[in-house]
């Protein structure tokens, strides 16, 4: 028997700085809700907005599979590995913590406003050597067909971490369907709604809604309107 769980997008934890818009699907910082603490290996999952100008200063991480998926403008990386990039919508940025890494995440633009996705995954190894890397995707590949952009393995499509789980993103047409079919049948799938209005099944979803869904080999997913949407699969148990 499957299980689900439902988040609608305003029933998620808000923290306004000023400088920064957060919403939090997980218990993060400031929100703390003992039923929302993660799902699976999902830990964080953050649906922030950056100010022009301003950024997240200097700060350490370990042992954490840290993604950034960046939904508008540019927002400037820096790390204690010598990285310094430009991440921007189309790319994915992930960052291997490990033994520790200190990174700061900038919007240098003085006009415009940042707007990434950020998510947490507990790993499957502790004590790693730090690592990042980011790539960009192509868009097309997403348009009426689930995109793969992270998996457990280095030689496959997308960027890679250590856990046992797999991102796709869509971006559907209205009346499109598709089957995702989960690649290990202990894990769970996660859908977060970018835009638009999906129904996951039989679950109608909304513009930043969240669903887990687990105990089942495949979910079917239909585009009620134009929409995009970010499948993650995770352990449930780890």
């Amino acid at each position: 028997m499957e299980n689900i769980i439902l988040h609608k997008a305003d029933t998620r934890g808000n923290a306004n700085h000023g400088w920064l818009q957060s919403y939090h699907t997980f218990s993060f910082a400031n929100y703390f809700n003992p039923e929302r603490m993660n799902f699976g290996a999902l830990r964080v999952l953050n649906d922030d907005t950056v100010a022009a100008g301003m950024g997240f200063g200097k700060h350490p991480h370990q042992d954490m599979e840290i993604i950034s998926i960046p939904l508008e403008g540019d927002l400037e990386h820096q790390d204690s590995i010598g990285n310094k990039t430009v991440i921007k919508n189309g790319d994915i940025q992930v960052m291997s913590a490990g033994t520790g890494v200190q990174h700061s995440e900038y919007n240098k633009n003085q006009d415009e406003q940042v707007k990434f996705l950020q998510i947490w995954v507990i790993p499957n190894k502790r004590g790693v050597k730090p690592r990042y890397d980011q790539i960009t995707l192509n868009q097309e590949d997403r348009h009426n067909k689930l995109q793969q952009i992270l998996s457990p393995n280095p030689d496959d499509a997308g960027v890679w971490i250590h856990q046992d789980a797999w991102f796709h993103l869509g971006k559907f047409d209205k009346d499109i369907t598709t089957d995702y079919h989960f690649k290990k049948q202990s894990n769970g799938l996660y859908v977060f709604v970018l835009n638009g209005d999906i129904t996951v099944n039989g679950q109608a979803l909304n513009k930043r809604d969240g669903f887990g869904i687990w105990d089942i080999d495949k979910v079917s997913i239909k585009a009620d309107s134009e929409a995009e949407f970010l499948l993650m699969e995770v352990p449930m148990q780890f």
